[in-house]
């Protein structure tokens, strides 16, 4: 398997469809073959048992892959920066705490102005320190948040959970 297959599907599926032409609907999903068509090249082909084995080992749970009428989609889970995708959270009720992982660099904006979703349509929360951690340490320096997800909830903050455990929501002050 390519090396960066997992990562450039997960950057089309989740901020870039446009720069393949891949044809996505309201709720991010794309015919698996169609992916494939416009993925793979003579010196580089792309099988879907590629793309399933993607899917089925990815250790973040990142993708879904669906039949529907015969013809297999597939969608990131979460961390889209597309605008209007809507991949159909449950409200939920968070846990008491959750987590943080960002790096030095943006404490003090954090600090100053909250955690904003920036690009992307929610903040990702963890459910744990270590995976907060391992989310942090991308991005530098890691600090942690814990965020009182209990006191969010009851002032109002609306939470979903992702397929793979990341909690989304639109802000944290």
């Amino acid at each position: 398997m390519r090396e960066g297959l997992p990562k450039y599907i997960s950057m089309l599926l989740r901020h870039h469809p446009e720069s393949k032409n891949l044809h996505m609907d309201h709720h991010g999903w794309v015919e698996v073959d169609e992916l494939i068509s416009k993925i793979s090249t003579k010196r580089n082909p792309v099988t879907f048992e590629m793309i399933k084995n993607i899917v089925d080992t990815d250790n973040k749970n990142r993708f879904d892959i669906q039949e529907f009428n015969g013809v297999y989609y597939i969608r990131a889970n979460q961390g889209h920066s597309i605008k209007d995708i809507d991949i159909g959270f449950d409200v939920v009720t968070p846990p008491d705490v959750l987590f943080h992982g960002t790096a030095q660099k943006s404490v003090d904006s954090i600090l100053k102005s909250g955690i904003e979703k920036r690009g992307r349509q929610y903040v990702h929360l963890s459910p744990d320190i270590s995976t907060a951690i391992k989310v942090g340490e991308r991005h530098g320096d890691v600090r942690v948040f814990e965020i009182n997800a209990k006191q969010m909830k009851e002032d109002g903050k609306i939470f979903y959970l992702s397929k793979n455990g990341v909690w989304l929501t639109d802000f944290v002050d």
